[in-house]
């Protein structure tokens, strides 16, 4: 193999030649050219591929580390340290094959992007203990076969293997396996083996930092290891030693010491551990530390070093924080765990929340793992309130809306104004972020209606069982626990959730889009407010700091529901994300009105007309309208086309007509024919891609079905079971139609609309529910509750009821305490 086509593999421009210098020459030739590489170590090469550089705008200024995970996508040069625990393999002898497999593939797919991979890397000890131990048993069975008899070979004991030796002996096959493995990725892979005297010899330092700059500039990855064949032992007592000097004494030093020296954006630590924890790991009370700052070494209990390797936690700890003070930013993660590992270091860079994150920078207010907890604490005292008080607090909610009108229409103007200027919001998402008068009169309305019926929805005994003498068992209501609501804007839906957590005593934790960020500081504020009259005011949390929805969604130990309120893609995203969390909600709202032959004109129109065109953007709106085929060519389908061709959409009118006319806003409804209905028109409207779609807009899709039973078999099929409808003077095939459509909502002569919280009389809701389980339909108190089991007793066991006990079992019913309904 000659040196270039060694390096053949590098992506290069065509058109540019490089002249290497002799120490990235030797860098890749002992790696690549074994038997040439005296020859060529002193040529320069010239000739390169043609294939042009994959790049990407990822340069940034060094100096100083990155304050967040989520700028960790900024990441330009990156250095990965591989721990013993991570490329070996549970006896130590030999290597994980498929976990160092996907740790290249995870590299590979970052330096192809255009980012700058180094790789510090254990394993080679362990790879030659495994090749020397081969060696030794194959020499000791030949001599042993030669002069004892295969009756010996069984009492043969293998010597006790010189760490060095085993550096010696499997550190070319481990560099060998590397380039096998990056060759798959058509990367080029250097090896460099270094000492800490390398570091103290200012003339060693600059060669080795050319050599690395000149192979990351050919698009190289240095694969870097302590040369651990000549390597002294380590000196006590000579680890940091201030900003400039850190002694390498195992790869976590050399891997922060290379991190400072180049100059890296990030250091990822991979070791068998998830992160830093509060308490040893495994112990009950552990908690693994998101982020950690300078100065929190005392917060932190370390537990024993990994099984294999030099360094224990302590010692990466200390060398993350070296690195961070150097400007480079570090996280430290679990490289060893099978449900991860697979994509551990992307999800690093992409600024998931993995392992530990060291910080210089510490937030202005609580972790939202601190405001779980919080809300936890403030959800169960708020819970402990009597009924009355509970009222009181969603009462000063109410007045407070009104009161403070002015400070949040101010508020709001100014989400609305940002919103306009950077065009970012379709119309239907700008009315939704729009507050007015009449809005904070309706949510104050809707918050005082659930004041009043929530009087005894906390602690309501729903079944009295009289189990056996002196045995009595209930079933009462309890809040679910935490709420994690999710909403985009819809800044009125804070004070709705917000008033239904507290009358079912819930904690809650609101996560609202940024483009409401103005109007939900105030209304949070105001909600907190309400809640300092009985002191819970850290029930209701709202997370403002830069956690990712998908981050959230994986805090199960915090939270027990997740209520997402958003566009379908939304409530997809979050289901898909959830770990181990119940979510509650819909993730669309295809809703059908099916017009029957039997149907009056004057309610078609109408009823069509508010469905579709009162609130286009709402989930609840028409989306597929279902006509009868002996309807067609009649004047009653005629009056439904020209409604919706002429029809103004009221919701508009809430918006001035320059933000209509620059949102270009259609003042029509656009029709699209299904495949039956298209069949039976000569020019037909376009035909629909999909029957199953949520417009969301002015538009909807019109088919033709032959009966009833073909309308409730369609609304199955392409439905969402969120809310159906039918038109019909018929009281028979309104039943048919009721009894028989599995959705959520199924009404007779009614608008899709009225599938609202408020609507129902339940004040208000934090979503929809097209689940099975739990709530279904609009969600009031009612469905933020759950049960548990009280039993009183007295000294009762179960023996005493087995066949010669001396009880039996009763199993009365027992009436129920009355409830107030007023």
């Amino acid at each position: 193999m000659s040196c270039q086509a060694a390096l053949n593999p590098l992506v290069r421009s065509p058109g540019w030649c490089f002249v290497l210098s002799p120490h990235a020459i030797a860098a890749v030739s002992r790696f690549y050219l074994p038997h040439h590489t005296q020859s060529l170590r002193n040529e320069s090469i010239r000739c390169w591929s043609n294939i042009p550089f994959i790049t990407m705008p990822l340069s940034r200024a060094h100096g100083k580390s990155f304050a967040h995970r989520s700028e960790l996508k900024h990441a330009k040069r990156i250095v990965v340290k591989l721990g013993s625990a991570v490329v070996t393999r549970g006896d130590e002898c030999g290597l994980a094959l498929g976990r160092l497999a996907s740790i290249v593939e995870q590299v590979s797919m970052l330096q192809n992007q255009g980012r700058e991979m180094m790789i510090v890397t254990s394993g080679a000890v362990a790879f030659g203990k495994q090749r020397l131990r081969h060696e030794i048993l194959l020499s000791q069975s030949v001599r042993q076969a030669l002069h004892s008899g295969q009756s010996q070979l069984k009492d043969m004991a293998i010597p006790v293997l010189e760490a060095r030796a085993c550096a010696a002996a499997g550190q070319s096959g481990l560099m060998a396996l590397y380039e096998a493995m990056f060759t798959q990725y058509s990367i080029c892979a250097a090896q460099i083996l270094v000492t800490n005297l390398d570091f103290h010899d200012e003339q060693k330092r600059r060669n080795l930092n050319g050599t690395l700059h000149e192979l990351l500039r050919m698009n190289i990855v240095p694969i870097i290891n302590t040369n651990d064949a000549v390597v002294p032992p380590p000196e006590p007592n000579s680890d940091l030693q201030g900003v400039n000097v850190i002694s390498v004494k195992d790869n976590d030093s050399l891997a922060a010491r290379l991190a400072v020296e180049m100059k890296t954006d990030l250091l990822i630590v991979l070791s068998d551990v998830e992160g830093l924890f509060d308490s040893p790991p495994g112990s009950d009370d552990a908690k693994l530390i998101d982020i950690f700052y300078p100065g929190d070494q005392q917060s932190v209990t370390f537990g024993t070093k990994s099984r294999v390797g030099m360094g224990g936690m302590e010692a990466k700890v200390k060398a993350a924080l070296w690195a961070l003070q150097g400007g480079t930013s570090v996280v430290i993660a679990n490289g060893t765990h099978p449900k991860i590992s697979g994509h551990v270091i992307t999800d690093i860079v992409e600024g998931k929340k993995v392992g530990t994150f060291f910080s210089e920078v510490k937030p202005a207010g609580p972790t939202v793992e601190q405001q779980g907890e919080m809300s936890r604490a403030g959800g169960r005292t708020l819970a402990a309130l009597q009924p009355e008080q509970r009222a009181e607090i969603i009462y000063r909610l109410a007045d407070l809306l009104t009161d403070q009108r002015e400070e949040i229409l101010l508020a709001n103007k100014k989400d609305l104004e940002e919103a306009e200027n950077k065009g970012r919001l379709a119309l239907p998402l700008l009315k939704r972020l729009s507050l007015s008068t009449s809005k904070l009169n309706s949510l104050a309305i809707g918050l005082r209606q659930i004041a009043a019926s929530s009087q005894d929805s906390v602690g309501r005994i729903i079944r009295r069982t009289r189990i056996a003498k002196d045995l009595e068992l209930e079933q009462v209501t309890v809040p679910i626990g935490v709420l994690l609501v999710i909403f985009e804007s819809r800044p009125d839906c804070l004070p709705q959730v917000s008033a239904l957590a507290i009358a079912s005593g819930n904690g809650l934790l609101l996560k609202g889009g940024k483009e409401a960020a103005y109007s939900n500081q105030i209304l949070h504020h105001l909600t907190q407010e309400a809640l300092s009259i009985h002191g819970v005011k850290d029930a209701v949390q709202l997370v403002n700091t830069r956690e990712e929805v998908e981050d959230l969604c994986r805090l199960d130990k915090l939270i027990d529901l997740i209520i997402p309120r958003g566009s379908s893609q939304l409530v997809r995203n979050i289901q898909k994300a959830a770990k181990g969390i119940p979510v509650m909600g819909h993730s669309e709202g295809i809703c059908h009105v099916y017009v029957d032959t039997d149907a009056s004109v004057e309610k078609v129109t109408r009823i069509i007309r508010d469905s579709k065109c009162e609130y286009p953007a709402a989930c609840n709106a028409l989306e597929t309208l279902l006509i009868h085929r002996d309807l067609l060519r009649t004047p009653l389908f005629d009056q439904i086309i020209d409604m919706l061709r002429v029809e103004q959409v009221s919701w508009l009118l809430g918006l001035s007509l320059e933000v209509c006319d620059a949102l270009d806003s259609p003042y029509k409804v656009k029709i699209h024919a299904g495949p039956k209905f298209a069949s039976y028109l000569t020019f037909s409207p376009s035909e629909v891609k999909s029957l199953r779609t949520e417009y969301g807009d002015l538009e909807c899709c019109i088919e033709v079905v032959d009966s009833v039973q073909e309308a409730v078999e369609h609304i199955h099929k392409y439905g969402s079971s969120h809310t159906d409808v039918i038109i019909t003077e018929n009281e028979k095939t309104a039943e048919f139609f009721l009894q028989h459509v599995d959705s959520a909502c199924v009404f007779w002569n009614a608008s899709t609309r009225f599938s609202d919280g408020y609507r129902f009389g339940l004040g208000a809701e934090v979503g929809i529910s097209t689940s099975r389980i739990h709530a279904r339909g609009p969600v009031g108190i009612e469905g933020l509750l759950t049960t548990k089991w009280l039993l009183r007793g007295d000294n009762h066991v179960v023996s005493d009821f087995s066949e010669h006990g001396s009880m039996k079992y009763l199993h009365e019913n027992l009436p129920l305490p009355h409830r107030n309904t007023s």
